[in-house]
This record gives structure tokens, C-alpha cells and sequence, in this order.
């Protein structure tokens, strides 16, 4: 499966957070690497959207919609802040 990069979900991000997300700079909770959500590596190919660190590759956000509702799991980020 080829990467992409964020930008291939920037309008799933701005319908998640009301906000155009893909220069938000993100740091992985993994290995402290910091740049914008659009240098992530995106993976759309399973079920849901993987989001991983273009350092350590290390899952960083899963977003999968279930009943038309969009779950979304940061929780391989240790800070996310819009860009301003």
C-alpha cells in the first residue's frame, strides 16, 4: 500500500475539527518528532484512514467512520495545535 501525505485528508480533517487542520503542527507521542499534519504519512486502503509519523512510522491517528458518525483516535500524538 503507497503513502500518502496529509493533505489527501485535509477535508476529512475539516470536518472532524471545523478547521483546516493540515498545517497543524502535530507531535508524535512515539518519538517527539514535530512538522505539520501534511508531512504524515496517510494510508486509506483498510477500513478506516491510518495517520503515521514520517520519522518513526509509528501510528499517530485512526479515523474510521462507523454509522455515519467519524471516530477519530489521537492517541498516538502527544500535541496538536492549529496553525494560527
Amino acid at each position: 500500500m503507497e503513502a500518502l501525505d496529509g493533505n489527501a485528508i485535509g477535508g476529512m480533517l475539516y470536518h472532524v475539527f471545523g478547521a483546516e487542520m493540515t498545517m497543524a503542527e502535530a507531535e508524535c507521542g512515539h518519538c517527539g518528532a514535530r512538522g505539520p499534519l501534511a508531512e504524515c504519512e496517510v494510508y486509506l486502503g483498510g477500513p478506516g484512514v491510518v495517520v503515521r509519523c514520517r520519522v518513526c512510522h509509528k501510528v499517530v491517528m485512526a479515523l474510521v467512520e462507523v454509522r455515519d458518525v467519524m471516530c477519530v483516535d489521537l492517541g498516538g500524538l502527544s500535541s496538536l495545535e492549529p496553525a494560527t
